[in-house]
This record gives C-alpha cells, sequence and structure tokens, in this order.
C-alpha cells in the first residue's frame, strides 16, 4: 500500500496523505449522522448536497452545504436518520450522485442511503470462489444478460434479469457445457435503457458508464428499490459459484456515455479527462479551457487513468466489485487506453485480497490517445503486466479473417499462409522455437510472458457470430459444410495454450442476421434462440466434448511458458493443416503422447505421426473423451476434409 500512496503522492499533489484513505467515500452513514464527502476543486464557490424522501419528488427535504475539508476535497455533516433517504451532490455544473455511488435510484440519477448488509443472499458471508491453479484452467462463456434469456425458448422465469441465472435449468445447462466461469457484459448501472419503463423492450450492451458501482436496474426485477438490483446480481454470483463457475464483469473505465453528463465532470469538470491542444488529435469537443478532449475511445472521450483521482477510482472500484459482490475476475474495456502503470497496480492490489483472481483485456484502443503510446497497456506490451491478459486478433483473424472486412476468410477456407498465425496463438504467444514470428499477421515479437495471458477466441459480442462470419465469408454455404467450419474453428480455441474464450450460444449456431455491430440492435437480433439445441445438437456436444476433455488434461493447459515450450511441439504439415503433439506424460497427464491435426482443405490430408496404437477422440466432427476408436499407425495418418483429427497413446 505504501508504493500506492507514494506513487498517487509524487504523481500530483493534490491530495494529502490522510485524504487517500477517503477518496471515494462518498457517504458515511450511521442512524446518529450521516457524513458527505466530496472530490471537487478547490476553487469551485460552493458545493452543496441535496437530501430527498424518494427518487423522484422533484423538491429536496434538506439542502446542505459542504465546507472545505482539504485541498480539493468538501464535506458536510447531516444529523439525523437518513436511512432511506435518497441524495445528489451540485458544485454548479448540475446534480449527480457522485462518482462512486453505491446505491442508486431508478436511472441512476440520485444515490441511495441503504444497508449493503441487508441485500446479502442467505449465506452470502460463506460464499467461496471455485478454486483455480491457473487462468489455463478456465473456460469463459461471454454472455449478455438479456440475449441468455430473453427468447420464449427460454422459458425462462426471469427473462433478461440476474435471476435468469439463478433458474436450475440454467445453471444446468451451464455446468452440462463444462464451462467454468461467465464474464457478463457490463453490468454496471449504464445510462441508455430507460428503467421506468420496463414494459418497453429496450436494448443495449451497456457500453455507456453512469454508475460504475451499483448494478443496472434494468437486469433486476424492480429498478425502483435500490436494493434489489444489488440483491439479485449477488444471487446471480452466489448461483454461480455453488455451481462451480466463476463469475468475470466486463468494466468499462476508458470512458463515460458522455462529458457533459458525466458524474466526472460534474464533479470536477475535466480532471477525468485526457485533453490535447485545440486543432491537434482526434478528439472532438472544446473543453472549457480551450483544450479538446481526447478520443481514444470513439465514444467522444478518454479518461486519464494515469491521473492520480482516475487511477485510484479504479483501483477502488475493482476492489468494491471483488469485496461486495464476490466477482472473480475483469474484461477491461478498451484496456489498450489504460496506462501500464496503473494496470500493475491494480493487479498487485488485487494480488492482496486473491492471486486467482483473474484479469485480462482488450489490447487496443478505438483511436490516437492522448499519452505516450509506450505508456499503454497494449497487446504488443502484455509481457510487462504480469498477471494481465489479452485478446488474441492474430489467432482469431488467422483462422476466419479479418476484423476489418467481414467477407474476406483465411485459414477455415483452405488460404495458406495463415498456419503460423495460428501455431503462435495455439502456444500462448509465447516465445516458441518452432514458431517463425516473420509469418505471424499482426505481431512480429512475442507479447506475453506466459501462455495464461493470451486469451483465444474467434467470435464475442462485438462482431459477428461466428455463423454469420462464416457465411459471409463463404456465400451459399451448406449447412454441413457450415458445422464442419464451425467446429474446426472452435477445435484451435480449446486446444490452446491459452484462456479459451467461448461466445453464449455459438455452441447452437446462434446468428445475429448478419449484423456487425448490434450494441443496440432489437432482441430479434440479439437473443439466442434456444430452438437451435434441437436443430444442431452435434454442435453442442462437439464443444462439450472439447471443453470436458480440456478440463480433464493437464496437457492442454500447461499454464507456464517452460512447460509449453518443452512439451508442446508441432508437426510438419501440408498447407492449411496445422499440426501439434503435446508430451501429456511430462506434465502429469494420463494421455502420454496427444496428437492433434486440424484440417481446412476440402480434401483428407496425410500427416507423419510417430508408429503406434492410439486412442482416437476427436474424428469426423465428434468428440468422446472415453474413446471414439482405437487407430494402428505406421507413420502417417490421414485427417478428414475440413475437421480436426485428436489421437492419444
Amino acid at each position: 500500500m505504501k508504493k500506492l500512496i507514494l506513487s498517487i503522492l509524487t504523481a500530483s499533489s493534490l491530495f494529502t496523505a490522510n485524504a487517500q484513505k477517503q477518496l471515494f467515500n462518498e457517504m458515511e452513514y450511521s442512524p446518529e449522522k450521516t457524513v458527505f464527502n466530496l472530490n471537487a476543486p478547490s476553487k469551485a464557490k460552493s458545493v452543496v448536497v441535496r437530501i430527498y424522501d424518494s427518487a423522484v419528488i422533484t423538491k429536496p427535504s434538506q439542502v446542505v452545504t459542504l465546507k472545505k475539508s482539504g485541498t480539493d476535497r468538501w464535506s458536510a455533516t447531516v444529523d439525523g436518520d437518513l436511512m432511506g433517504k435518497f441524495y445528489t451532490f451540485d458544485m454548479g455544473k448540475g446534480e449527480c450522485p457522485g462518482t462512486f455511488a453505491k446505491a442508486v435510484g431508478v436511472n441512476g440519477k440520485r444515490a441511495a442511503i441503504i444497508n449493503l448488509d441487508s441485500t446479502n443472499p442467505e449465506g452470502w458471508t460463506n460464499d467461496v470462489r471455485p478454486a483455480i491453479s491457473s487462468p489455463s484452467d478456465l473456460v469463459v462463456y461471454e454472455m449478455h444478460h438479456r440475449d441468455f434469456s430473453i427468447h420464449p425458448s427460454s422459458q425462462s422465469k426471469y427473462p433478461g434479469k440476474f435471476l435468469a441465472l439463478t433458474e436450475p435449468k440454467n445453471v444446468h445447462y451451464l455446468k452440462t457445457l463444462g464451462v467454468n466461469a461467465v464474464q457478463v457484459l457490463p453490468s454496471y448501472d449504464y445510462a441508455t435503457v430507460d428503467e421506468a419503463r420496463p414494459d418497453i423492450p429496450q436494448y443495449n450492451w451497456g457500453y455507456d458508464p453512469l454508475n460504475y458501482n451499483t448494478p443496472e436496474g434494468s437486469y433486476s426485477t424492480d429498478a425502483t428499490k435500490p436494493d434489489v438490483r444489488i440483491r439479485e446480481f449477488k444471487q446471480m454470483v452466489q448461483a454461480m459459484h455453488n455451481a462451480g463457475i466463476r463469475v468475470i464483469l466486463d468494466v468499462v473505465y476508458n470512458h463515460c456515455m458522455s462529458i457533459d453528463g458525466s458524474n466526472f465532470q460534474l464533479t470536477y469538470p475535466d480532471y477525468y479527462y485526457r485533453m490535447v491542444k485545440k486543432g491537434k488529435g482526434t478528439s472532438g469537443s472544446i473543453g472549457s479551457k480551450g483544450g479538446k478532449y481526447s478520443d481514444g475511445s470513439g465514444c467522444g472521450n478518454e479518461t486519464a487513468s494515469e491521473k492520480p483521482l482516475m487511477r485510484q477510482f479504479m483501483i477502488e472500484s475493482v476492489k468494491y466489485w471483488i469485496n461486495e459482490y464476490h466477482i472473480d475476475g475483469f474484461r477491461f474495456d478498451l484496456m489498450g487506453i489504460h496506462d501500464i502503470e496503473t494496470m500493475n497496480i491494480i493487479r498487485e492490489e488485487v494480488n492482496k485480497i486473491d492471486p486467482s483472481i483473474t484479469i485480462y483485456g482488450e489490447g487496443w484502443s478505438a483511436g490516437a490517445c492522448a499519452i505516450d503510446h509506450d505508456r499503454l497497456a497494449m497487446k504488443a506490451v502484455t509481457y510487462k503486466m504480469p498477471g494481465i491478459g489479452a485478446f488474441s486478433d492474430d489467432m482469431r483473424d488467422a483462422i476466419r479473417g479479418p476484423f476489418s472486412d467481414d467477407t474476406k476468410p483465411a485459414f477455415l477456407a483452405a488460404l495458406p499462409g495463415h498456419e503460423e498465425s495460428i501455431k503462435f496463438g495455439l502456444a500462448g504467444a509465447i516465445q516458441h522455437p518452432q514458431i517463425d514470428m516473420t509469418k505471424v499477421n499482426y505481431s512480429k515479437e512475442p507479447w506475453t510472458a506466459q501462455p495464461s495471458q493470451h486469451v483465444s477466441y474467434v467470435s464475442c459480442h462485438d462482431d459477428m457470430s461466428l455463423v454469420d462470419r462464416i457465411r459471409a465469408s463463404f456465400p451459399g454455404i451448406g449447412t454441413d459444410e457450415l458445422k464442419r467450419l464451425d467446429k474446426l474453428a472452435q477445435t484451435f480455441v480449446l486446444t490452446s495454450q491459452g484462456v479459451p474464450f467461448l461466445w453464449a450460444g455459438e455452441e447452437v449456431m446462434r446468428d445475429k442476421k448478419g449484423v456487425h455491430n448490434s450494441y443496440n440492435s432489437p432482441d430479434s437480433i440479439n437473443q439466442i434462440d434456444w430452438n437451435n439445441f434441437k436443430l444442431y445438437p452435434d454442435v453442442f456436444f462437439y464443444y462439450k466434448g472439447l471443453i470436458e476433455m480440456r478440463n480433464a488434461h493437464k496437457a492442454f493447459r500447461m499454464g507456464d511458458a517452460d512447460l509449453v515450450r518443452k512439451n508442446l511441439s508441432f508437426i510438419s504439415a501440408p498447407d492449411c493443416v496445422v499440426a501439434f503433439r503435446l508430451n501429456g506424460k511430462a506434465v502429469g497427464d494420463s494421455w502420454d503422447d496427444i496428437v492433434c491435426i486440424m484440417n481446412s482443405n476440402k480434401t483428407p490430408q496425410t500427416v507423419p505421426v510417430p508408429a503406434g496404437t492410439y486412442t482416437v477422440v476427436c474424428r469426423d466432427g465428434m468428440v468422446n473423451v472415453g474413446g471414439l476408436d482405437r487407430l494402428r499407425v505406421g507413420g502417417t495418418v490421414t485427417v478428414g476434409p475440413q475437421q480436426a483429427l485428436i489421437i492419444y497413446k
């Protein structure tokens, strides 16, 4: 902690050492009195707190003036019991609930005073985080609360709500599939859904933060009651934990919904954002001092993680979600906007709570940032951030084609030249003696220190679904070929030494009607139609089989760079074929020698393999960890068209 405080004090003289402890404790309640605190400029003419009897009544019951209590620090004490009241701060720019409200009313306009202990579900104090030994042990399943349960085929009692993930049938489904972590899209209070109108279908991914530290009301059964959204979020986490499934939260500290309406801007104008001189950069609107707001997020603004107050906000927010909500990991949206130092401090602080808590993010930004590029937490410097991972566009685009062109295919279309990029992903983006980095598509140097820093995926919410992408790249493709290529793509993901990442519904061939950026598309585009399970049961069971194989066999998730270099070797193979061996015996696996071959050609291909008798576990679009067949190999083996073959001794 001393290192953290020194770092902040060195960077700025804004705050006294004593104030560090209370920077974001904006409301301290007791039955006798409530203390309000706010970080706002010392030069502010007036700072007040307004107290309301409800979230919607227009006239406050009290207006109290805060007094300066330190440099850029304002405080006031209100006598009496304020439990159940609501409040806002105003330093002259307009009312807001502060930057760190822990409970809010409908639409997040006012903060609420509640007893957080009363929101704990029964048994919450005994809630246990499911154990893992390495991030590579995870199989991450990314989901949007509404996508997962809003379609009538879900038959959910709580369609589109947090509580859908507490329903036994949904929990059973996830356990049957075999995933052990769900990454939920932004679940904090965001701006674009009107919580006062639950009767009207509304949709957004949630990348428009309003209140970062309280759950989104539209995912609760009653957004008008501040305690309900908190309790139901905790019930969701508890149900996942009871099933052995971790919960990873998608966090969006890199930008706000808008500058003028953000709690940051309403309490400390222009402090939390990066700015550039007028006429420079990719920025848009003009700030109060004539500069322009930098727009590395593509959303009109970018936050300044290197500034002491923003850095401390991120640290305290992450710790709060861990301690109050038992969150098991974080996916940082546009992590490349944040500075390396801040990300490393967050990792250090999280380690003090539980080193097994996962942190990874998007190692890029959406535009140029107003800070030296060398300071940013980009994918290329993931090795400088121990214990923090990044998504691999190298592997993703080599398998299915570039993000920039939905119609352009790659390996799946049997186009040669992508094999080395895929091998790089299979090894977890580490340095490996058999990988020719000059042939890797985007990265010319390894970017991880450990394979567990590599997030392996071919699809996520922010893109076409895998099914849509294949259809766009292969006009007129038939169902059988579509399924073959879908399975082949995910075989790479689930046999990678990195952290495998699946988008919810891919296992039942979900689509989005070809929409690439569906952030505010209606349910008809985004929802998962679970009737697909009946149409494509073989796809589900293929995914399930690969996950079962990975979970049961350490060789597919060694989690250590030296072990991977020693025990993963690539086999010489024809164009558009990737083949590798795993020395399972060396890492304590019950399978001594494992061979994996992936062929995207439309013809069978022959690959050299050590002679012996093997058990076949994956072939012809089927997976059975118990074995599909026994195979005598005399020195070569043939893999069928557009499919994978996995065998072991």
